[in-house]
């Protein structure tokens, strides 16, 4: 398993990179032999509470739930008493005495801090408005599927500075990779997730730096990712943004501009003529599909990792 007791998963910061070695380890694993696992949580429950709509989320944690032999418990916050003012400081103690586990699909990031600072079970971020941990676990073991290797990669992260590019550069930087994040100026990331992103990188070899043109951040990279310009509740700000993103979306030009043999990341779902072409997501160096399916495979190995 891993070499550091991992309680929670908020935001990849819980690892270090050799427990993130172990972790993606794990879930090779899993895929490789996942008759070997599926009784390793028997008897075992896992919440999975959503407050944002879901599709890789929540197939991906149910059916891992159900392929390890536990028992998956999917909730909304519509039918819970959070839908009614209950506070999370209460819904956690008493979760906390039904279930081994909750993940969480959510929108502020303090909504699993206070979840895992007042519960006793193990909070897994799904999803907040700042990081998307789960997503790059699943990003890193499909890159070093395809590559034998994260170390020295290069990936470049074209487009809103949102949780994914939070993620992956926390993932990133303790995997020893290059990662550049080429956003808008008024769109970047935050500055603090920045800052200790680099804090990590500069102890395993790699780097995270930030970039307004995409197509020089394009030049010699391994990994060419890409998110929707609005994500969930940004529905407002879609046509200003699709405005200010208009020289950010990835095509075949742009894909000429990285390494001959690199590869097409997407967290998915996709907007096809936004953010990437179909050309792109559809062709030879798009691994959209089996990054999606890693999904199951690294939250799995996640569980594993937590509850058993």
């Amino acid at each position: 398993m891993t070499t550091k007791t991992i309680n929670h998963l908020l935001t990849l910061e819980e690892l270090t990179p050799s427990a993130l070695d172990d972790l993606l380890g794990l879930a090779a694993k899993v895929k490789r032999q996942p008759e070997a696992f599926q009784s390793a949580l028997a008897g075992k429950k896992v919440a999975l509470l959503f407050e944002k709509a879901s599709t890789r989320t929540r197939m991906s944690f149910e059916v891992g739930v159900v392929e390890l032999g536990g028992y998956p418990l999917f909730l909304s916050s519509s039918d819970l008493q959070i839908g009614r003012g209950e506070p999370l400081t209460d819904t956690i103690q008493v979760m906390s005495r039904y279930v081994d586990a909750l993940m969480i699909r959510t929108y502020a990031h303090a909504t699993v801090e206070t979840l895992a600072s007042a519960g006793s079970i193990p909070i897994i971020n799904g999803l907040t408005d700042s990081h998307h941990p789960c997503q790059v676990l699943a990003d890193l073991l499909t890159v070093e599927e395809v590559f034998g290797t994260r170390t020295g990669k290069t990936l470049t992260y074209i487009g809103d500075g949102n949780n994914m590019a939070h993620s992956l550069m926390i993932g990133g930087a303790l995997s020893g990779m290059h990662i550049r994040i080429a956003s808008p100026e008024a769109y970047t990331v935050e500055t603090e997730i920045f800052e200790r992103a680099n804090e990590l990188a500069a102890t395993t070899g790699g780097s995270v730096t930030l970039w307004q043109d995409p197509v020089a951040a394009a030049a010699g990279a391994d990994v060419i990712y890409t998110d929707v310009f609005a994500s969930m509740g940004q529905e407002a700000e879609a046509a200003e943004r699709l405005t200010q993103f208009a020289t950010f979306q990835v095509d075949a030009s742009l894909m000429q501009q990285a390494k001959s043999d690199a590869i097409f990341l997407h967290c998915l779902p996709a907007h096809r003529g936004e953010e990437v072409t179909a050309d792109v997501i559809d062709g030879p160096q798009s691994v959209v599909f089996d990054q999606a399916e890693n999904r199951l495979h690294a939250q799995k190995a996640l569980m594993l990792t937590l509850l058993g």
